[in-house]
């Protein structure tokens, strides 16, 4: 008889903010934020700055006054340590079960099919990643993908859960009085435009959708939704993927710290953002057969004139050359490129990926010439993995990023830098 399917689902709790803290622990029961680019928007809350009303998205200028008086810590995104951690964190969680689908930064799914005893293994789970990597997580268990992801929500909201909740322990009634007191939005996938239409529709909790028709569902909504009216009834329609999808693009973008005019200063910035999409590329051992650039004005600047513009290259041959990647790249930036505007962002796209493995060259493509080529991406690439992200560069990245985002508050690369070492100091 095969034994009946049970996911784990593995959360991080508050994790820039858990991140931030395992290195600066004075931060521990204080309201922190985290910031995206720019330091724009609030991207990760603590607890108590939750509880101080807080909201996700939310911009910094419209809470200073809050941020004063309460004394809240801001600090800017380090992405270099939350890649870090997330990657060490999906390590030691990988030696829980055969089977792992990494889902994001902070979240992963565990088979927890067979295991007897699943919530003493959860909780050795949260012991040994609070214990290793210092930061706290909780374990959501159910018989489908949407079920954990709902656990999850349940073992983070009650204070009686010791952040482990499994769903496969109750029976049907049961997890209908706990779904009752659900809001519909809470569940995987459903969205806020999403629970407003169910709203108008009388559909306000988890029970109510899972009480509701999965042919109806699909007919009004999608295949998406009708699977997971099914999955909240303990039908599993989603498989583990442990091999992610090949992507489909590559794109890498950011707005500037302040406006940039220059054209010289826009070829950096494409520049710089190439270089990351190529490291990327060759990671997934792809190659790109096009790419596109686009650079716009803030269209929210009010009294300034407009301009944003797109350009598109096909590439002889599909490649995974920086240097390639960014002659191209120059090429298009000057078709586009007009003077006399404050541009605020550029963006740089790799498309029509392919697998490297299975390159193909041109007909007047040497052989020779594209050994060099991949000889010299594989020694930069090893270089800066080994001396530190940014060690061999390309002249055209430039060293005076006048354009470069703003990050006031960004705490040290604690585990990516030399410079960013924790410093112990004796008393």
């Amino acid at each position: 008889m095969t034994e009946p399917k049970l996911f784990a689902l593995i959360d991080c709790n508050n994790f820039y903010v858990s991140c931030e803290r395992v290195f600066d622990p004075k931060l521990e029961g204080r309201p922190v934020v985290v910031l995206s680019n720019n330091d724009g928007c609030v991207v990760s809350r603590s607890s108590e700055a939750k509880a101080l009303g807080v909201k996700m998205g939310v911009p910094l200028y419209q809470i200073n006054d809050l941020v004063k008086s309460a004394g809240i810590v801001t600090l800017s995104s380090n992405y270099a340590l939350y890649g870090d951690l997330s990657a060490r964190i999906m390590n030691i969680l990988s030696g829980f079960s055969p089977h792992q689908e990494v889902y994001s930064i902070d979240e992963c799914f565990l088979d927890f099919t067979g295991i007897p005893d699943r919530i003493s293994r959860a909780r050795e789970i949260r012991e040994t990643i609070k214990q290793y990597a210092g930061v706290p997580v909780c374990v959501g268990i159910g018989a489908t993908k949407t079920l954990a992801k709902l656990a999850n929500y349940t073992a983070k909201s009650r204070s009686d859960c010791a952040g482990v909740f499994d769903f496969s322990g109750f029976n049907e009634e049961e997890r209908d009085s706990i779904f009752a007191t659900i809001k519909v939005g809470e569940i995987w996938g459903i969205g806020r435009k999403l629970a407003q239409k169910f709203e108008q529709m009388g559909i306000n909790t988890v029970l109510q959708l899972k009480e509701s028709s999965p042919e109806s569902m699909r007919k009004h909504f999608s295949v998406v939704i009708e699977r997971t009216v099914r999955e909240l009834r303990g039908q599993s329609c989603l498989d583990m993927t442990e091999i992610a999808s090949p992507r489909k693009q590559i794109v890498s973008s950011r707005s500037f710290g302040k406006n940039v005019f220059e054209l010289s200063d826009l070829e950096q910035a494409v520049a710089s953002y190439m270089s990351k999409a190529a490291l990327k590329l060759r990671a997934d051992r792809s190659l790109a057969g096009a790419l596109e650039v686009s650079i716009r004005t803030n269209k929210f600047a009010e009294g300034r004139d407009q301009y944003s513009q797109t350009a598109t290259v096909t590439l002889r041959t599909p490649t995974d050359d920086t240097m390639v990647l960014l002659k191209a790249a120059n090429n298009a930036l000057r078709q586009i490129y007009r003077s006399g505007y404050a541009y605020q962002k550029a963006a740089v796209s790799l498309i029509d990926l392919s697998n490297a493995d299975e390159r193909q060259l041109s007909l007047f493509q040497s052989e020779a010439v594209n050994t060099r080529s991949e000889k010299l991406m594989k020694l930069m690439d090893a270089t800066n993995s080994a001396m530190g992200k940014g060690t061999l560069y390309l002249a055209a990245e430039g060293q005076n990023h006048s354009w470069q985002i703003k990050c006031n508050f960004k705490s040290p690369e604690y585990t990516t830098s030399w410079k960013g070492l924790a410093i112990a100091k004796a008393k």
